[in-house]
């Protein structure tokens, strides 16, 4: 019955399926660099401590760690449909609750809680996609799936301009925290009329619910998946199926693939999230400060540059839908982090030079284009895919949930620490330390690579 799964054409159920992940996606690019816009109006209205910077940019990712360690595990258990369609609520309720944040640590608080549902959408799209698609193309349906991210932060971006043209004043960050409510509804009406996934099913023992669900997205073989389901037990009984449980990452037999799936994520995430929360900031301070602009100038300028910076996410994010089973994903994470780390080191450049005096603004966009863009060709579109292939059925969700958890650890970190690091050390030293990152990355995927991308017939006899 999986094999039915994984060798089925292409149809229109699929296509819904993914589109109802790839928008959860979205929401989580939005809302998670939504506040990058937001924290210069943010910065002025409270005028918070570097400290207390760093834990508003970071609240949400805090939020998804936790969010992701349970929402993996708890996809496991109670399926993936249930748990997906409750926390798209989450993601309405609290993207609206934050406009009205009335003191900072009312905004970490509400920001917080958003990011569990931010963290509980990852393993829940790799899981739900994964489990659907056909196999010659799985990762390349994940990554045009998690390929949405950028264009919720691009969204983000463009929210913020418009916001700050139609509203230009400091109360304008409200309004742009509150813009992810309405696409979320969308999302939420949508997800209510998909299917629970048929591998869970099966899993589960429920086999008869397994073929009608499998039959409709393979017709015409309704009759023999019936007869293959009469074969199951109806359900089995209790204490029959196995919970494996997080415990079962460590064992021997899966050390080595947590190791890959998590390790990385981590640390590509510090520098991703360092970097893409921060780019107007960064921005601002590498090329526009000695301007003389205020505020809402300053960051509406340097919004401008975060939106054509996007553009290189989207392009990565192309590039790897093209590239993924042609290359495989070990030889695009090592290139993405080989990348990443040429982009930091030319900004960590272009931050020493403008300390001398210079005015290297083509410095600073090549090293923002070239991080941008190899690291959404690399190592942020294949540390999703990775977790998801990775795992059987069983374990998928824990799996990615853990995997997700260490990136959104790795995420909160960069956040955190970037403005309190730039503040004692300065920019250039901070920028030096997250290349450090991308290289340890890079190492870490070459000691456990493990590819999993499925080989064709063609390539399996010329190896044998």
């Amino acid at each position: 019955m999986t094999e039915v799964l994984d060798d089925a054409a292409l149809g229109p159920l699929h296509w819904r399926i993914w589109s109802v992940s790839a928008m959860g996606i979205f929401l989580d690019g939005l809302d998670l660099f939504v506040i990058g816009m937001a924290l210069p109006l943010i910065i002025r209205e409270f005028s918070p401590s570097p400290s207390l910077v760093g834990l508003i940019g970071a609240a949400a990712l805090l939020g998804a760690v936790a969010g992701a360690a349970v929402g993996g595990p708890l996809t496991d258990r109670f399926g993936r449909k249930t748990i997906y369609i409750v926390n798209t609520l989450v993601f309405v309720s609290l993207s609206l609750l934050s406009a009205f944040a009335w003191s900072v640590p009312a905004l970490i608080a509400l920001r917080f809680l958003l990011g569990i549902g931010i963290g509980a959408d990852y393993p829940l799209c790799a899981s739900y996609i994964s489990d659907y698609m056909p196999a010659r193309i799985r990762g390349r349906m994940l990554i045009a799936a998690f390929s949405f991210q950028a264009a919720g932060m691009a969204t983000a971006a463009l929210f913020g301009l418009t916001i700050l043209k139609w509203l230009p004043d400091i109360s304008a960050w409200r309004y742009m925290l509150a813009a992810g409510a309405l696409p979320a509804a969308v999302v939420f009406c949508f997800r209510l009329g998909i299917p629970e996934s048929a591998r869970w099913c099966l899993w589960k023992g429920k086999g008869k619910e397994a073929a009608e669900i499998i039959g409709r997205f393979v017709p015409g073989k309704e009759k023999r998946l019936r007869a293959l389901a009469a074969e199951l037990p109806a359900r089995p009984a209790a204490g029959e199926i196995k919970k494996p449980g997080c415990r079962a990452l460590f064992s021997r037999k899966y050390l080595r693939r947590t190791t890959l799936s998590a390790i990385p994520w981590f640390l590509m995430d510090i520098t991703t999230y360092g970097i893409g929360t921060f780019t107007p900031i960064l921005l601002a301070a590498l090329a526009f400060s000695g301007e003389g602009l205020d505020v809402i100038a300053a960051d509406f300028k340097s919004t401008e540059g975060a939106l054509f910076l996007d553009v290189f996410l989207v392009a990565g994010f192309l590039l790897n839908i093209l590239l993924v089973e042609k290359w495989g994903r070990i030889r695009l994470q090592l290139l993405g982090f080989g990348g990443m780390t040429v982009g930091l080191l030319l900004l960590a450049l272009s931050s020493a030079l403008g300390t001398a005096g210079g005015s290297p603004l083509l410095l600073i966009l090549a090293g923002f284009a070239i991080f941008n863009l190899l690291m959404n060709m690399g190592p942020n579109a294949t540390t999703f895919i990775l977790p998801a292939e990775l795992y059987p059925t069983e374990l998928r969700g824990t799996g990615h949930g853990f995997a997700s958890a260490a990136g959104k650890t790795g995420a909160a970190l960069g956040i955190f620490l970037l403005p309190v690091v730039k503040d004692r050390l300065g920019l250039t030293s901070t920028l030096i330390l997250l290349a450090i990152c991308a290289v340890l990355a890079l190492a870490t995927t070459i000691l456990c690579r493990i590819e999993t991308r499925r080989r064709s017939l063609e390539e399996l006899s010329s190896l044998l």
